[in-house]
Order: C-alpha cells, then structure tokens, then sequence
C-alpha cells in the first residue's frame, strides 16, 4: 500500500491520497498514518466506501473507542458509531445536530477523559454537500502575543456541555446530564502526543476563565475567540460523497454550516480516546 499526502492548508490539514481504509492497513502504514495525523491534525480520505465496521475497525487502531454519553443516536449495530443527521424514522430522529448551524466547538472538552480525535464519514448529502471548518488552535496559540501567553500560563476554564446543547443541540436527559456536569480544564493544553501547545477553549461551550472577574474573563474569551479564527488558521471543508475526515481533538476546533433541511445528511462519527496514561489534558 503506498500513498501521497496533499497540504490542505499552510499551517494545518493533509490529504491522504492512496488509502482504502476498508482494507487492513500494514503496522508500518498505520505508524506512518499515525505521524501523519500528529503533524498535520487532520486528514482527508476521499472516495471511501466504508461499512459500519470499517470505521470502527481504522479507528480502533487509533486508540480506544468511546460509546457517546448521547446513546440515543447510537447506531444500532455498532454503538461506537455517532450519527449525525436530520433525517427521521417512524417519526424519530435517528441522528444528533440536524440541519441548523453549529458553531465552533471543541468535542467532549466537557468530559475528564475527552477524546484526542474524530473520525467522521459523509454517507448521504445535500446537495450542495455542505460545509465543516477547523481551526487551528495549535497556530493560534503559538501566534499569540507574550503578554497574553503569561496571561493565559497555568489559567483554566469552565467548559458547558449544557451550554452548547442550549446554543446548538438538543437537551441532555437526567442521566446525560449526571455524566457530563461543567468542568475546568487548562486554556493551554499540551498535546499528549505531539507535545505542541494550543488553545483549549471553544465558543460552544467555554463561559468563563477560573479566578478572574467576569467583565475580564469574557473580553479575554472574546479576543481569544475572533483571534483563532483567523481566515489563516481555517481550513474550510466542502463535503463530497465517501470523505473521511480524522481530526486531532486536542488541536482543532470545528464547526458546521446550515443546510436545506429538506435535504437528507447523513454522517457517521467515531470518537477516539487517548491512552490512559494521557487522558487529562494538561
């Protein structure tokens, strides 16, 4: 199996020529994969044709696999698989984050252990395909003036699962909420696996910056905000049938587009733990 890799931006971004995911890739091919994902944060697989299992087959290889605290857009047959879409069956909606805007977001920063990566595959699509953007926190971060690095050392922030279900999604029941309850975690975090530094904070779901005062802790938020989303440090993905994106969670935050809600979509997600020995973001 060999491969080519396209930057998709300067900063941040790959795609993966070469690779059907669908076939059991060589312990070298995933290392390589594997320090690929690490340098560039996230990669593109076009023209895939993957069942259920292959999704959770590649990304098993990539680290535990978590069952999302939202087990009622589970995919029947293999609970690793998040659907994310606004169709309907008998009535119901088979999928979370249906047609609207969702805005940008880093996923699970709520949780203790959150995921290091997504895996996320276009099954059905409007027309128009769509649209997903990432940003690149690891740039954005590193781009940051001294002043605001020492202002931001060793601070942490409060991060709402609830606050962005009431902004973007649908309400979590008792039990959701009981496992995903609001939580500090550090504004910079160290990648555990690459080492680089980011920002790790989110407009969904970031309120306020432990220990300083409310007026200060919401212009910080908000510079920081506009500044990591700069058009230099977005990548802006246009949907076609059969791409796979793989983004690194510790590095990028992301965002979707509205669409025709009279248009199907249908997206399959896996979601991708971090070794336990490097689970708390730090």
């Amino acid at each position: 199996m060999t491969f080519e890799i396209r930057k998709l931006t300067a900063s941040f971004g790959a795609e993966v020529l070469g690779i059907d995911l669908t076939e059991e890739i060589r312990p070298e091919v995933l290392a390589e994969i594997k320090t690929l994902w690490a340098e560039h944060q996230l990669l593109l697989f076009r023209g895939q044709s993957l069942e259920e299992k292959d999704a959770v087959n590649f990304s098993g290889h990539l680290g535990d696999l978590e069952i999302h605290v939202r087990h009622e857009y589970l995919s029947p047959d293999n609970p690793e698989i998040l659907y994310v879409s606004n169709m309907k069956k008998d009535g119901k909606a088979i999928g979370i984050l249906s047609d609207t805007e969702v805005g940008w977001h880093y996923d699970q920063i709520y949780l203790p252990r959150p995921a290091v990566g997504s895996l996320l595959y276009a099954v059905m699509l409007p027309a128009n395909g769509g649209q997903t953007s990432f940003a690149d926190m690891s740039a954005a971060y590193e781009s940051l003036s001294d002043d605001i690095k020492a202002t931001l050392k060793g601070r942490k922030a409060t991060q709402s699962y609830e606050a962005f279900n009431n902004q973007y999604s649908v309400p979590t029941n008792s039990d959701q909420k009981k496992r995903t309850p609001d939580i500090e975690q550090p504004i910079i975090r160290t990648h555990p696996i690459s080492g680089r530094k980011a920002l790790y904070i989110c407009p969904g779901m970031t309120t306020e910056i432990v220990g300083l005062p409310e007026d200060e802790s919401r212009a910080l938020l908000d510079h920081l905000f506009d500044w990591s989303v700069k058009p230099e440090f977005v990548y802006t993905h246009n949907w076609a049938h059969g791409d796979a994106v793989l983004w690194d969670n510790a590095a990028t935050m992301h965002r979707r587009e509205p669409f025709d809600g009279n248009e199907d979509r249908l997206m399959k997600r896996t979601t991708i733990l971090p070794p336990p020995e490097l689970a708390v973001p730090v």
